[in-house]
């Protein structure tokens, strides 16, 4: 049971690097206070960042569900990895666009 708990886990962190996602990211800067001497914070940025989808993570997915697939890919030149990436974005933007829209 623990194993498959892993596998899961595994999967959806697959599938979401292979999708991209959104991260926050949080920045904080300290500075000494002169009279007690403790770290005082100045400054604190946080910020949305775009994690975009990963190829190697697409064709690990790929292969975890089609073997067929997984061969087309691997006898791919770069530059056909490299279009079939811009597809796949272009379909992950589609899928987005109308998830919003419900």
């Amino acid at each position: 049971m623990e194993n498959q708990k892993k596998q899961r886990q595994i999967e959806r962190a697959l599938l979401k690097k292979a999708l991209g996602y959104q991260a926050k990211e949080v920045v904080e800067e300290f500075m000494a206070d002169k009279e007690s001497g403790l770290d005082v914070l100045v400054k604190k940025k946080c910020t949305t960042k775009h994690v975009p989808p990963d190829v190697t993570a697409i064709k690990i997915l790929l292969s975890y569900y089609d073997e067929k697939t997984f061969e087309e890919l691997q006898n791919m030149t770069d530059e056909e990895l490299l279009e079939e990436k811009d597809r796949l974005l272009l379909e992950l933007q589609k899928f987005e666009k109308q998830k919003e829209k419900k």
